[in-house]
């Protein structure tokens, strides 16, 4: 059996490992697309690369933003992958009506994809990849561990907390970047990892919380979140915090009180490592495709060709491809007032992304 992907593995180093050895210990392959084709490249050319006719067509949240143009045709069901759903929300579910399956990371999403009209979307998280998790935990050199950005403006709170966690704790040296292989490794030499989350979206239930629950670390983390959603429950499996005050008070309470920290610790690692792995995953995933068959449930399959080109042309003008944009518009121009506007406003916001972006695809 095999899956074609619409990109390759380091489009997504953080996410596509874990699927692909957990399909692949299914006896499920996932083909790469190769080469140079076109973003907007049709089905047909990107099928004749496969050496068998693939079962279902992947596209995952990437960096490489390809999108083949007749999408809606397809035979063989397609399914996409959001992973930060609560970016631009209305544009994520445009773009995700091309598609017959929408897997969705955050729990709350689904229902609104539904209710608007999506009846292929369902939850299916971050994950870890177990294997990972099963050497013996090194000496727990760190009071606090952390790893992520914060220099841009979302994370404007975590900057601003950062230095006096700190200087409060013995903590590694944070404030530089991590290769991937080396994230998991500060976090199985902590003993507390605060997640301190975006801005604009503190409770998101983000890579990072499932990393460090399975790494044995315990996880304080802000509330409401996510997580709570998931199966987790606080003083069970994390510490949570309403006040950014208690933040260190509550580090140092967990700090010297070890038999209390790693109750929570081994709990919350015992559920992620049997409940939250990428197997786990995989699994949800093959019980939704398994059940759907066949069936055509991209909302997009049933639309006018004008609206479909509109959605190509919202999504090639997110990522700043005005040669993209250009032909679309061409297809969309004309076939209502609104539609054109509409098609204007997103040519315009292409090019000034394009100018703006440091990414410069080819």
């Amino acid at each position: 059996m095999l899956i074609l992907v619409l990109c390759r593995e380091e489009h997504h180093r953080k996410l596509i490992p874990g699927y692909a050895e957990a399909f692949r210990r299914r006896g499920i392959d996932l083909y790469y697309v190769q080469g140079s084709s076109a973003f907007d490249a049709p089905l047909p050319e990107l099928l004749r690369q496969c050496p068998t006719t693939p079962s279902w067509i992947f596209q995952f949240d990437s960096d490489y933003p390809l999108l083949p143009s007749d999408l809606v045709t397809s035979e063989i069901p397609t399914v996409c992958f959001r992973t930060d759903i609560y970016l631009s929300t209305s544009r994520q579910f445009r773009w995700s009506s091309l598609f017959d399956h929408v897997a969705i990371f955050h729990p709350g999403y689904v229902k609104a994809f539904i209710e608007a009209g999506h009846p292929g979307a369902f939850l299916l998280p971050w994950a870890v990849r177990r294997e990972l998790f099963q050497d013996p935990d090194p000496i727990r050199q760190y009071e606090v561990g952390w790893v992520g950005q914060t220099g841009p403006p979302v994370y404007r709170k975590r900057a601003e907390l950062l230095p006096t966690i700190a200087g409060a704790f013995q903590v590694n040296e944070w404030t530089r970047s991590y290769a991937l292989d080396e994230v998991l490794g500060v976090y199985r030499r902590s003993r507390v990892v605060v997640n301190i989350g975006r801005d604009d979206f503190p409770q998101d239930a983000n890579m990072r919380v499932f990393e460090v629950m399975a790494s044995g670390a315990l996880l304080i983390t802000a509330l409401p979140n996510e997580i709570s959603r998931l199966g987790f429950h606080e003083g069970v499996h994390f510490v949570g915090y309403r006040d950014e005050r208690n933040i260190v008070p509550l580090i140092r309470s967990y700090l010297n009180n070890e038999p209390e920290r790693l109750r929570i610790s081994q709990a919350a690692r015992a559920k992620v490592l049997e409940e939250h792995t990428y197997d786990s995953r995989v699994d949800r995933l093959l019980r939704q495709l398994q059940t759907a068959g066949r069936a055509k449930l991209a909302p997009a399959r049933s639309w006018p060709a004008h609206r479909v080109r509109l959605m190509y042309l919202d999504f090639f003008s997110s990522v700043g491809l005005p040669s993209y944009c250009g032909k679309e518009f061409s297809r969309v121009a004309g076939h209502g007032f609104l539609e054109t506007l509409d098609a204007t406003k997103l040519m315009v916001k292409a090019w000034v992304r394009n100018r703006m972006s440091d990414t410069k695809y080819q």
